[in-house]
C-alpha cells in the first residue's frame, strides 16, 4: 500500500461526506486506504464512514488526544505514506494524493510535507486574508526547507517558524521515520513539535501547494478568546514565543493591530454599514488576541492549581474534548 489516510472524525456533519466522496475519486497510480478514528459521534459520521469503506476504529470521546489518536489511526495502516486530514479538510481537486506523493518521493530525505489550504467562499474577511498571506509565505511552487544555519535557527525566532511549521489538517509523513517518531501525547501544535524536531534531526520538509485543500472557519467573534490562548499557549510550548509581556505592550500592540484591519477594511469594496460593521469586529477580535496572548504568556509563572484554572476558563481545546 502506498498511503494510508488518517482522518480524526466527530460529528463531522455535511462536510464530512464531501470530504470523503473527493478522496475516493483521486486520479492517481497510487494505491491507498482510509482510516477513521471516531471519538463518540452522535450524528450520522460513522454511517458515512461505513459507507465508504473506510477502515473505522471508534473510541470513547476521554480517549482523544491530537496526537496519540492520529498515531493510532496511522498504526491501523499500512501505507508507505501516512496522510493526515481533518474532517473538514476538502481536497481542491481529484489530484491531491498524486501531487502530494509526488512531491515527497522526489528526495528520499524528505520525511514530511504539508499542502495549502484555501479559505472556503463564507470565510470571513480577516481570516481570508491572513490566510493567504500565511501560505505565500512558503513559496509558489513546491518547496524543500532543511536546517541549514544552526546559528541563524538559534537566534532569528522567524526563521525558527518557518522551518517549524507544519499543519496536520493537510499533511503528509513517511511511515519509516514517523513509526520511530510518532507525535507527541500534547494538548496542542503536535504537527509543529513534531516538524521541529524532524527539522532538528537534519531531515527535509517539503511544501507542496499542489496538494491543496479548501480549509478555513468562522468562528463566533467570542470564540476567538480562547483559540488564541490555546494559539499563543503553543507557541510558548514550542518556540519559547511570548507575543506581549505586559500589559503596556498589550494595548500598544492592539493599537497597531486594529488601524492595520481597519486599513485593509478601507482597501475593499465594501458599504458603509459594512465597513463599519467589520471595523468593530476588527476592534474586537484584536483585543481578544492581545489580552489572551497576554494571559498564555503569564502561564508559565502559575501555580499548578491557577494553570488548571486558567485552561478550564480558556482553552477552547479543553472543552472540545469534554464536550
Amino acid at each position: 500500500m502506498d498511503a494510508t489516510i488518517v482522518i480524526p472524525t466527530k460529528n463531522g456533519g455535511e462536510l464530512f461526506e464531501k470530504v470523503l466522496n473527493m478522496i475516493y475519486r483521486q486520479e492517481t497510480n497510487y494505491t491507498y486506504e482510509v482510516v477513521c478514528v471516531d471519538s463518540g459521534s452522535h450524528d450520522n459520521t460513522v454511517n458515512v464512514i461505513r459507507k465508504y469503506g473506510c477502515i473505522l476504529k471508534q473510541i470513547p470521546k476521554e480517549e482523544f488526544g491530537h496526537g496519540k489518536t492520529r498515531n493510532l489511526g496511522a498504526s491501523l495502516g499500512t501505507g508507505e505514506y501516512i496522510l493526515f486530514l481533518t474532517q473538514d479538510a476538502l481536497p481542491v481537486d481529484t489530484h491531491w494524493l498524486q501531487n502530494f506523493l509526488d512531491g515527497m518521493k522526489s528526495d528520499p530525505e524528505i520525511v514530511g510535507g504539508f499542502g495549502i489550504h484555501y479559505p472556503y467562499p463564507d470565510c470571513n474577511l480577516l481570516d481570508k486574508r491572513d490566510l493567504e498571506l500565511h501560505f505565500q509565505g512558503f513559496g509558489e511552487t513546491n518547496t524543500v526547507y532543511q536546517l541549514k544555519d544552526p546559528k541563524r535557527y538559534k537566534q532569528d525566532e522567524g526563521y525558527r517558524h518557518l522551518l517549524a511549521f507544519f499543519s496536520d489538517n493537510n499533511s503528509c509523513v513517511k511511515r519509516s521515520v514517523f513509526e520511530q517518531h510518532p507525535y507527541e501525547d500534547v494538548n496542542f501544535a503536535e504537527d509543529q513539535i513534531w516538524a521541529r524536531q524532524m527539522i532538528e534531526k537534519g531531515y527535509k520538509k517539503l511544501y507542496c501547494p499542489t496538494a491543496a485543500v479548501f480549509h478555513s472557519h468562522n468562528y463566533p467573534l467570542e470564540t476567538y478568546r480562547m483559540r488564541y490562548y490555546d494559539e499563543y499557549k503553543g507557541l510558548l510550548e514550542l518556540h519559547g514565543y511570548v507575543m506581549v509581556h505586559s500589559w503596556k505592550e498589550a494595548i500598544k500592540l492592539f493599537l497597531a493591530l486594529a488601524r492595520r484591519d481597519i486599513r485593509y477594511l478601507k482597501s475593499l469594496d465594501l458599504s458603509t454599514s459594512e465597513r463599519k460593521q467589520w471595523n468593530g469586529y476588527a476592534i474586537k477580535r484584536n483585543w481578544y488576541r492581545v489580552t489572551s496572548a497576554l494571559k498564555a504568556g503569564q502561564y508559565p509563572g502559575l501555580s499548578e492549581y491557577d494553570k488548571v484554572k486558567m485552561d478550564r476558563k480558556y482553552s477552547q481545546q479543553l472543552q472540545q474534548r469534554s464536550e
